[in-house]
């Protein structure tokens, strides 16, 4: 099976203050409490956009990469959940040329009790452990499946190409 994921629209959303609290009191925990080799904020002052960081797990070929991520929440957050995009390139089953992701979380396994921290955790256990099932990149998957060490090199040099 093929993962497949919305596309993202960008419109000024009119401005639903419950979704404002609830974003504003996530960007208050994670600058209190931020994820291990995470980190988010909203970009400017648009509450509704952020850009996050994610340092590339060790152990994993994404080691010592920096990645960028794009971070847009819905007007109806959290019971929807936010449209999350690399925007550093990366080798991986799970994510695509567009820095699209699939991850069952920011799909049909979405809960309002989740939160951008447990997002952000969750994508990085994605790096260490990718999941060639449920491949956005068929491709890839099947280089992850068959040669695991031609897809490491790989990723490692797309880290050191586009991520240091």
């Amino acid at each position: 099976m093929v993962c497949a994921v919305p596309s993202l629209t960008l419109v000024a959303p009119p401005i639903n203050t419950m979704a404002l609290k609830r974003i504003q009191k996530e960007f208050k925990d994670i600058t209190r409490d931020p994820p291990s080799s995470c980190s988010a904020g909203p970009v400017d002052d648009d509450t509704f956009h952020w850009q996050a960081t994610i340092l590339g797990p060790e152990d994993s070929p994404y080691q010592g990469g920096v990645f960028y991520l794009s971070i847009h929440f819905p007007t109806d957050y959290p019971f929807k959940p936010p449209k999350v995009n690399f925007t550093t390139k990366i080798y991986h089953p799970n994510i695509n040329s567009n820095g699209s992701i699939c991850l069952d979380i920011l799909k049909d396994q979405w809960s309002p009790a989740l939160t951008i921290s447990k997002v952000l955790l969750s994508v990085c256990s994605l790096l260490t452990d990718p999941n060639p099932d449920d491949p956005l990149v068929p491709d890839l998957a099947h280089i992850y499946k068959t040669d695991r060490a031609r897809y490491e090199s790989t990723a490692r040099e797309w880290t050191r190409k586009y991520a240091m």
